[in-house]
Order: C-alpha cells, then sequence, then structure tokens
C-alpha cells in the first residue's frame, strides 16, 4: 500500500522547512500532523487551527464530515476547553467523531493554546 503526501500550497514552507507532512493518505484513511493556530485571543487562535485543517482536508478531497477521530492537546486544559468545544462546533456536526482531549504544559510554538490532530476517512 501506498503512502501519498498531501501538501496544500499554505503549507509547503513547512514541509520543507520542517520535514513533515500535513496529512499522509494510506488506502481509505488521512493521518492529519498536529496544527496550531493563530490569533489574537485563544478562541480566534482555535478558530485558526480548525480553518487551517480545512485547507489540508480539501487538498486531501474531503471535509470535516469525514473526520472519525480527532485528538487535541490543549495548555490549560480545564480553562480552555469550553472555548474550544465551542468553536470546533462551528466545524464539527453530527455524527460526532471519537475524540480524546489531553492537558499539556507547553506545545512547540511559545504561547500556544492547543494544537488538533486528527484522523479522515476517503468516502467509499
Amino acid at each position: 500500500m501506498t503512502i501519498d503526501v498531501i501538501v496544500p500550497e499554505s503549507a509547503k514552507k513547512i514541509y520543507e522547512n520542517w520535514h513533515f507532512a500535513p496529512a499522509v493518505r494510506s488506502g481509505n484513511l488521512v493521518f492529519f500532523s498536529g496544527v496550531i493556530g493563530h490569533g489574537d485571543t485563544v478562541e480566534d487562535e482555535f478558530r485558526n487551527a480548525w480553518q487551517s485543517l480545512g485547507e489540508t482536508l480539501k487538498e486531501a478531497g474531503v471535509g470535516y464530515e469525514d473526520i472519525i477521530d480527532t485528538t487535541l492537546y490543549i495548555v490549560g486544559l480545564q480553562k480552555h476547553a469550553g472555548t474550544m468545544a465551542k468553536v470546533k462546533d462551528e466545524f464539527i456536526k453530527a455524527p460526532y467523531p471519537a475524540s480524546t482531549w489531553i492537558g499539556i504544559s507547553e506545545l512547540i510554538r511559545p504561547g500556544a493554546h492547543a494544537e488538533i490532530k486528527i484522523t479522515a476517512r476517503i468516502p467509499i
């Protein structure tokens, strides 16, 4: 089984400089690298991360409705879970995917509050 690398135009520099793919397709599954957003508020940061995932979903030929699993790494989980839930619900609708939320102390980018990692299916 082959592995197809998925790199939207907006992520080409990340792929070249950091040496990881935003997503890879294997069979009928697409595995996404974690995404960290940016913004003036935590809510804006979370929304930007979900929107960035949307670009890679589109490049992979799938949508938010094809997400089957999410892992959310959140700095200050207790404090920011409500905001993440609110923003996530702007993008993820029923039937909801499996999901794991993990509280952590820091991320690769100083000051970031969340990293979102997903797996999606390719509808047959």
